[in-house]
């Protein structure tokens, strides 16, 4: 009998272990997001103990939650979804059914999950393109890139730079009825880096003649150099995104090259040619000075050349926005920024609006005090939020505004 009590306590213990998260005070709905905070860092466990054994790599074992997930192309009394294929890529395809009224907008959607998770068809990216298809009018072309591994950068990149450039071809164009004054590209987290990669590129594409109307950019991650950031420090162990779990996102974003990922964690990668280019990412300039607090930046420790030469990604304005010049971010459309406070990725987002703003592009920034990262996507039981429901408010009614 003694035994089983002492089973069951410890069992009891394992359980509140996973359970508890202490949470910023500011979070509505703690019980919600202290369950998806659990069962990610039990993923997270079970990820590592299968990469350790050779059973599994690490991302394989954490897609589980993104198959989890998966809803089928329903179309539904207001959307037609059907599954297609842009320029060989896979994308889901959301038509609204109502009389579009002349030309209709269009939003390219980037799903997040650190170019190694996720998919166009987890619930939550299916019930947000059908918000913006139906509220907006809108085609939504929401895209499948590949992940990593085995696809390291650029070939994300690639992927949703070929769909956008597909799409944006007049016949295109004219075949879903859309205006080409009227196309916008968005995303989160790492779809939210790849919308402003591709925004930034297509200004210097020669062979792109049709220009975006706007840009949404939800929580992105925006540069690779400095992981040291005041964000990074204040929201290392926040839901649902920890400052290891970035930086293993960023590492095999790259490479899967192990003395990359420990150096990445010790912010000691960024070979010395980089000297020129941490100016852009300096957040002692950039950040606002509530932000900055009591946080003082601290000097690079200089990864190895040998390493700069083998991840050249590391420097490449394509995976890292924040590291463009001024004169590349002139001529972006306007932007929104959303950042949450609660989220290691919060200054990526707010040095980018400074940027902009610096350059003279129009940008919108809503910034959400009790928000986290991911919080967007938390729009179905047993994971729905009103924060989520919230931000996807914001973002609807600013396209309402400015697509």
């Amino acid at each position: 009998m003694g035994a089983r009590l002492l089973c069951l306590g410890l069992l009891t213990a394992l359980f509140g272990y996973y359970i508890y998260s202490p949470l910023p005070e500011e979070l509505a709905q703690p019980g919600t997001v202290m369950f998806a905070s659990a069962a990610l860092r039990a993923l997270g466990h079970l990820s590592e103990a299968a990469d350790v054994l050779g059973l599994m790599h690490y991302m394989e074992v954490l897609r589980l939650f993104t198959v989890v997930e998966l809803v089928p192309a329903t179309s539904d009394e207001n959307v037609t979804v059907t599954e297609a294929e842009f320029s060989s890529i896979p994308v889901r395809l959301y038509l609204p059914r109502r009389a579009p009224g002349g030309l209709r907008r269009a939003v390219l959607y980037f799903h997040g999950g650190g170019w190694c998770l996720g998919d166009a068809g987890m619930h939550g990216y299916d019930l947000m393109a059908r918000r913006i298809s139906n509220e907006l009018n809108a085609v939504v072309v929401s895209v499948n890139y590949r992940l990593a591994p085995p696809h390291h950068f650029p070939v994300q990149f690639e992927d949703v730079y070929s769909v956008t450039k597909f799409f944006l071809q007049s016949k295109v164009l004219s075949q879903y009825g859309v205006d080409p004054a009227r196309v916008c590209v968005a995303g989160d987290s790492a779809g939210g880096n790849l919308a402003a990669a591709v925004a930034q590129q297509l200004l210097e594409d020669p062979e792109v003649r049709t220009r975006l109307r706007a840009q949404v950019l939800i929580y992105p991650a925006l540069q690779a150099l400095d992981l040291d950031l005041p964000s990074y420090r204040d929201n290392a162990h926040k839901p649902v995104l920890p400052r290891s779990l970035m930086v293993r996102f960023w590492s095999e974003y790259f490479s899967s090259e192990p003395a990359l990922r420990e150096a990445m964690a010790s912010n000691s990668h960024v070979p010395p040619e980089a000297a020129g280019l941490l100016q852009f990412v300096n957040w002692s300039l950039w950040l606002p000075e509530d932000v900055r607090g009591a946080h003082r930046p601290s000097s690079p420790a200089w990864g190895s050349e040998e390493l700069g030469r083998r991840h050249p990604g590391l420097l490449d304005v394509r995976a890292s926005p924040l590291l463009a010049r001024q004169a590349r971010l002139r001529g972006l459309p306007p932007a929104l920024v959303l950042t949450c406070e609660h989220d290691v990725l919060r200054d990526d987002g707010l040095m980018y609006v400074a940027r902009l703003r610096a350059a003279g592009v129009p940008v919108t920034h809503h910034h959400a005090r009790d928000g986290f990262h991911g919080a967007m996507t938390f729009l179905a039981w047993p994971l729905e939020l009103a924060l989520g429901h919230r931000l996807l408010d914001t973002c609807l009614g600013w396209l309402q505004d400015n697509l």
